[in-house]
């Protein structure tokens, strides 16, 4: 947003942001002419109609003339789903409204990038593909793999083998980006690697150029402000750690000493090559194992977050090459040789959260009855990839020969997500047998425009022996347990070292006045 502002501003544009942690009041929303957002926010925005039980959004999309989608390869993700849901949006209400809009797809790492050009409506001749000879610096890319039998003897040897590469780097005046990938671990890589240094008697080789840098006793002076210890201890030995839970105004000096020099190691997380330009001369992944809250275990860092992880190493016009290493276990060290030479295309992610998108679809009255539904499924990236991958979708050759256009197939997954929102009281539904109509209910609305997901609603308004949702009498530690069972934090997980500092809270009636049930060990 600062360096849109910045170079916009002159010519009388203004750029705002759109997130989460910033909000704009429709009179805001009026005189800004380039909104910066992420998908789920503009989501909100754009299906919050008048149809839909809200205030009247559709002037938004009359306005918007250009829609640029960045890291389109998110397709591959969960986060996916959402975006096939805004552009299949943006695409039917420019058919019936006449409002033309340009639509534009940025990736780094995009292997069947004709699919998605096809989903995004874009002709060969405006499709752009440039491959690494188009790269401004030339790209060293180096892959380690660690034999350990032990877990501590793991540990100890990532470290080591990482500072390694960290102390090669750093002597020869270069800055570095260390991935991991927990919160906890950016902090307790930075320690370890901080730790090597001063044993081998080599931290002055970081702090020096640090202290040295224009600017940084100014960053100093911001940092002693934070109330986040760490930060400001890491910062000292000219080491930063930069996650998604740091507060905006850390994570803010944070990125300004990385920029500006006065940090010279940042261990973060992958969040951080995602969504902010930050550049160095080396780029580091210590380990590939990534927490999967669906699955309830580790699971393999995925190849395009590896390679947009590598695409941070090199400083355009600063740089002659960029140095990225992947640091794994030795049995997994093929497995991402393989992938880097093979790159599997990209899937859709839509079908997971269908029952969601329809369900704001019907709520914004786009879609009336299974027909348009099936309709609007055309509109998407799975539609795309049905016909490029159709055994990933149980597709039969049989079935291609008995329907081309597989509008028999998008009814019946159609049919199975309005089931699901049925049973929930998202939407009503009559018996019409070839094509039954589907109509919102309050509840339906309510779940659209609060962003809540139909599992979630189901939860809350159950009746059955099993589970009992929201009703009358309830106690405060009773709803504080249902609300804990929102499909919505998923993600959260209970870290071991966290359980004792829990219990304690729990314990304490000034802190956490209400009982918790089933314990501080469980996740709900």
């Amino acid at each position: 947003v600062e360096k849109f502002q910045q170079r916009l501003g002159p010519i009388g544009l203004q750029v705002r942001e759109m997130t989460g942690d910033m909000s704009l009041t429709a009179k805001e929303l009026a005189a800004t002419h380039v909104i910066v957002t992420v998908p789920e926010k503009y989501d909100v925005l754009t299906r919050n109609s008048s149809s839909g039980g809200g205030s009247s959004d559709t002037g938004l999309l009359s306005q918007v003339q250009l829609l640029i989608i960045d890291e389109v390869h998110l397709l591959n993700e969960d986060r996916g789903a959402v975006i096939e849901a805004i552009v299949a949006r943006t695409f039917r209400f420019q058919e019936t409204s006449g409002n033309y809009v340009r639509v534009l797809g940025l990736s780094a790492t995009l292997p069947n990038y004709g699919d998605v050009a096809q989903f995004l409506r874009v002709n060969e001749r405006n499709t752009f593909h440039f491959g690494d000879e188009y790269r401004p610096i030339p790209l060293e890319r180096t892959f380690i793999g660690i034999h350990a039998d032990s877990y501590f003897q793991r540990v100890t040897r990532f470290n080591e083998m990482c500072y390694d590469k960290v102390w090669e780097s750093v002597k020869a005046g270069h800055q570095v980006m260390v991935f991991v990938h927990s919160r906890a671990e950016t902090a307790k890589t930075a320690e370890a690697l901080i730790r090597m240094a001063e044993e081998k008697e080599q931290i002055s080789r970081f702090t020096g150029p640090a202290m040295e840098v224009q600017g940084y006793h100014e960053i100093k002076f911001q940092m002693q402000k934070s109330r986040n210890q760490k930060v400001n201890g890491l910062f000292m030995k000219a080491f930063g750690m930069h996650h998604a839970g740091l507060l905006r105004q850390d994570r803010n000096v944070v990125e300004k000493g990385f920029l500006n020099g006065s940090i010279r190691v940042l261990c973060c997380t992958a969040t951080l090559a995602w969504g902010v330009n930050l550049p160095a001369r080396t780029v580091i992944i210590k380990g590939t194992d990534i927490y999967n809250a669906q699955k309830g275990g580790f699971d393999n860092l995925g190849i395009l977050d590896v390679l947009q992880i590598f695409g941070r190493a090199g400083r355009p016009g600063l740089d002659t090459q960029g140095n990225a290493t992947l640091i794994t276990g030795h049995k997994t060290l093929d497995l991402y040789l393989r992938m880097l030479t093979h790159q599997a295309p990209i899937q859709s992610q839509f079908e997971k959260n269908l029952p969601n998108s329809l369900n704001a679809e019907i709520a914004m009255g786009n879609v009336t009855n299974e027909k348009e539904a099936a309709d609007w499924l055309q509109y998407t990236y799975m539609f795309v990839r049905m016909y490029k991958t159709p055994q990933v979708y149980g597709i039969t050759q049989a079935d291609f020969d008995a329907d081309p256009t597989l509008e028999k197939f998008r009814r019946k997954i159609i049919g199975v997500a309005a089931d699901d929102i049925y049973r929930a009281k998202l939407i009503r539904k009559d018996n019409v047998k070839h094509n039954p109509n589907y109509n919102s209910t309050d509840l339906g609305r309510v779940a659209a425009k609060f962003y809540c997901t139909w599992q979630t609603v189901a939860t809350f308004c159950s009746k059955d022996k099993f589970s009992v949702g929201l009703h009358e009498n309830m106690d405060d530690a009773s709803i504080l347990v249902l609300f804990g069972r929102a499909t919505e934090w998923e993600q959260l997980k209970v870290r071991e070292d966290e359980i004792s500092e829990l219990e304690a809270f729990a314990s304490n009636q000034e802190i956490c006045p209400v009982p918790v049930k089933g314990g501080v060990e469980n996740v709900w």
